[in-house]
Order: structure tokens, then C-alpha cells, then sequence
């Protein structure tokens, strides 16, 4: 993780590049920005669009959905089940607001002892929905899906700059490809925060290549006002300014500002939390009593990794089918993790990486959910990319194509319907 040793392809080069704007107007720039990006958003949103198509297919071929609860899977049409589950609790938040308390259930003698209710989920996802609902008149389902769908293209436009900064413009399209198929990539076009935190992770990573610190600390701080797991994003930003000011390149102001703006987010959102609850402790003891969700050193993961070779379900909340694509997502996770290594990346994409990775893979939780909770691991694309940018443009394409066709069942109808997302 020094950012001393020589990345590959020069890519100290081009971190440390910074050539002046252009000296001409403002819709000249606009144009030649809309140039470039238009064909990254273009690949982006075919390739989504035939996963979801396809995941839409399967779910109107199943029919069951229309039997099923509205708020765990149901609904009179398919798209209705892209509202359900988290996106039913954003959508409560939304119109509703919070009503964070720690409510035991009475009677209740094993794990899970407190009612769950709306303060597990962080506020800056509904907020957009509120808003996004004011300002266009959608209902809480059209607001969130929009704000999903949008932020979905920024996530794939920061993945994009984030791999074209560190290998170039076809690796970009590579990688922004590879979030359109990914296993958990179901939920970017659903009612959940998953779209908006990568867009936010993404373009923070961005602005520390590219030594925007100010940017970055506040995007970061945003971040984490969508997830808890944006703890690694903070200390990834915290550990690269800290690189910068040893290295003395941006002075001490920068960085200093960005790694005291980081973390303001979260720490504001659990400690009004805890005040509420009148438990500064409140949203650990939420998560553990009432959604089984804690920290176990990776105790659940490896009951899980070891169950599933040899078909045994007896581990907590087995979903089979949704579990092991989850477990070959793990697999898959580990087997990148050294390739992107060996790629020498800066260090705020390792440190974000190898602890997103540790915060997932270390706590106790449904784990069929790991697939979509280990969807912001974008820094895992680019070994891929860089293998991938040696492909024509129509053979990129086809082969991510059917990598799409295949996501509408792994990445959308098996969390969807199959486990829970």
C-alpha cells in the first residue's frame, strides 16, 4: 500500500498530471464532456437494459409475485417486487420520516430481542426520494427508482474515470460494463441505496487521484450518510491524505480538510441515532436485536462457506439457491483481490477494497445479501478491464451482453425471488 512503488503503465504519471482547462467557453467544454461520456452511458445502460429485461422475464414467467406480500416480494406486476424488502423501509422513511426507539419484543428469548424499525437505514437515500418526489410529483416507488437509475449512471461514469485515470479510455468502458453485470448488480435499478453509495465511493476515489481533497472529503461525507460500510472509504481517504502530507505534495490545509470532512457523515447519523434512542450505542444494538446483523470475526461466513460444499442449510437464514451464488461471489472476490494487488493501484483504492472486503465478509447477516453488499468493490474491475480493454469494441459487447442476459437470473431474479436482497 506505498504510494512510493511504480505502478504499472505509468501510473504515477498520470496522477500527478494536471494540464489548464482549455481557454475557450463554457458550452465548448459542456459539448466535448458530453463527447465523451455519452458513449460510457450509451454501454452502460444496453447492457443493464438486457439484464433487466430478462430479470423482468423471469419474474413474469415464475407469476408467483402477484401472491406474494407487497412489502416482501409481491405486487400486481413484476417491476412492483423492485420496491420491496429494503426499498419498502426508504419508501416508509421517505414519506413517513423516522421513528428510531429500541423496542423489545415481549417474550422474545433468542437472538433477535428488538423490533426493527426505520433508523437501520441511513438518510441520505430517502431524502433524495422526498425530494426527487416534490420536485417531480412520482410517488416514493417512482422517486426512488429514478434516483436509483440516475445514480446508477454516475456510479458508472465514476467507475469509468476511476479506471481510465489508472489505464485508459477502453479500460474505462470496460469496467463500466463489468457494473452493469456484476452478481448483485439487480438492486442498481431498484428502490435501494446501493447505486448511490458506489456513484459517491467511486467519484471520492476519483478526486484523491486526482488530488481534489476538498472533493473528496465531501463526497465521502455524503457516503457516509447512505451506508455504515462507508468506514472504509473514510479511512481509504484518511490513509491517502495522510501518504500526501508525508510526501508533502498538496500542502497540509487540503488533505487535513478532507480527512476531518470524511467521517462527519456517519458520526453525525449514529450519534443523532443514539440520542434518539437515548443510547449512544443504539443503531450497533438495532442491527444485532432486531436484523441479526453484527460483528463475528467471519464466524457466519465461514459457517456458510463450509455448508454449502457439502448441501447442508442448517447455517442462519439459508436461502440456498441466492447462497451459493453468494459464495462463488466471495470466491471470485478473493481470487481478484491479489490480481488488482499486483497491479500496485494507489492506496485509497487498497485500503477501500481489502476493508469493505473485512467489513462484509466479518459480520453476522443473511447471506444472500453478500452478492449486493460486495457490489461497491469497483476496484475489483480493473485486473478484468485491463484484460478486457484488448478486445474490439464488438466483442466487448457481446461478451458482456451475455454476461447481462445471465445477471436478469443471477444478479436480479435470484435475489429478488429467490433469497432476500
Amino acid at each position: 500500500m506505498n504510494e512510493t512503488i511504480t505502478p504499472v503503465r505509468g501510473w504515477n504519471a498520470r496522477l500527478t498530471e494536471e494540464r489548464p482547462a482549455p481557454a475557450d467557453g463554457e458550452w465548448q467544454r459542456l459539448r466535448r464532456t458530453i463527447k465523451r461520456h455519452t458513449p460510457v452511458l450509451a454501454f452502460y445502460g444496453a447492457l443493464k437494459l438486457i439484464g433487466f429485461v430478462s430479470f423482468m422475464w423471469l419474474l413474469d414467467s415464475a407469476g408467483n409475485y402477484r401472491t406474494r406480500n407487497p412489502r416482501f416480494g409481491g405486487g400486481a406486476h413484476p417491476w412492483d417486487v423492485l420496491a420491496t424488502w429494503d426499498g419498502w423501509w426508504y419508501q416508509q422513511i421517505a414519506v413517513h420520516g423516522y421513528h428510531p426507539e429500541l423496542v423489545r419484543i415481549p417474550g422474545a428469548t433468542g437472538m433477535i430481542t428488538l423490533e426493527g424499525n426505520s433508523a437501520a437505514f441511513f438518510p441520505l437515500y430517502p431524502a433524495l426520494i422526498r425530494l426527487t418526489s416534490e420536485l417531480t410529483g412520482l410517488g416514493s416507488y417512482g422517486a426512488g427508482l429514478l434516483v436509483s437509475v440516475l445514480a446508477s449512471f454516475a456510479a458508472a461514469l465514476g467507475i469509468y474515470a476511476v479506471a481510465a485515470q489508472l489505464l485508459d479510455s477502453r479500460a474505462g468502458l470496460a469496467a463500466a460494463g463489468l457494473w452493469a453485470v456484476w452478481p448483485g448488480s439487480g438492486v442498481e435499478w431498484a428502490v435501494y441505496s446501493d447505486s448511490l453509495f458506489v456513484a459517491l465511493a467511486a467519484w471520492a476515489c476519483h478526486a484523491v487521484l486526482t488530488r481534489r481533497w476538498l472533493t473528496a472529503g465531501l463526497l465521502t461525507c455524503a457516503a457516509g450518510l447512505n451506508r455504515p460500510t462507508a468506514a472504509a472509504l473514510i479511512a481509504a481517504v484518511a490513509v491517502a491524505a495522510l501518504f500526501a502530507l508525508r510526501d508533502r505534495r498538496d500542502g497540509i490545509v487540503r488533505p487535513l480538510a478532507a480527512m476531518a470532512m470524511a467521517p462527519l457523515g456517519l458520526l453525525a447519523y449514529l450519534g443523532w441515532v443514539g440520542h434518539r434512542m437515548g443510547d449512544y450505542g443504539g443503531y450497533f444494538k438495532l442491527q444485532s436485536g432486531a436484523w441479526a446483523h453484527k460483528w463475528d470475526y467471519g464466524k457466519q461466513t465461514l459457517d456458510v462457506l463450509t455448508s454449502i460444499p457439502v448441501g447442508k442449510t442448517s447455517y442462519l437464514f439459508a436461502w440456498p439457491f441466492a447462497d451459493l451464488i453468494s459464495a462463488c461471489v466471495v470466491l471470485l472476490g478473493f481470487a481478484l483481490l491479489p490480481l488488482l494487488l499486483r497491479l500496485r493501484p494507489p492506496a485509497v483504492l487498497i485500503v477501500y477494497t481489502v476493508l469493505t472486503v473485512a467489513l462484509v465478509l466479518g459480520s453476522q447477516q443473511i447471506f444472500s445479501n453478500v452478492s449486493r453488499y460486495l457490489l461497491p468493490l469497483f476496484p475489483l474491475f480493473l485486473p478484468l478491464a485491463a484484460a478486457l480493454r484488448r478486445l474490439s469494441l464488438a466483442h466487448l459487447f457481446t461478451l458482456l451482453g451475455i454476461a447481462a442476459l445471465a445477471s436478469g437470473s443471477y444478479a436480479g431474479y435470484a435475489l429478488f425471488e429467490l433469497g432476500v436482497p
